[in-house]
């Protein structure tokens, strides 16, 4: 299993509900696809964890390296726009 970390913020007036369905609804059409094995988006709530991490976390899982190159094929000509 290969995993692949994304940790990001919201830029100023993007909702967090609005980008939270976009992640899935994004990523569960790569999953349907066969391009991801899997995926999770957690938040960094109520002040835990590291201050200097990004609000969100996201990994996405892959069976090998392999599927994870052909799937960054992809990733690039697609745009995730929230707002």
């Amino acid at each position: 299993m290969t995993i692949y970390h994304i940790w990001c913020n919201l830029k100023d007036g993007i909702k967090d509900v609005e980008f939270a369905d976009a992640v899935r609804k994004y990523l569960d059409h790569l999953q349907e696809k066969g391009q991801i094995q899997g995926y999770r988006l957690t938040r960094r709530k109520l002040g835990l964890g590291p201050s200097h991490l990004p609000e969100f976390h996201i990994t996405i899982d892959f069976v090998d390296m392999a599927q994870m190159d052909a799937a960054f094929i992809v990733f690039p000509t697609k745009v995730l726009v929230v707002g």
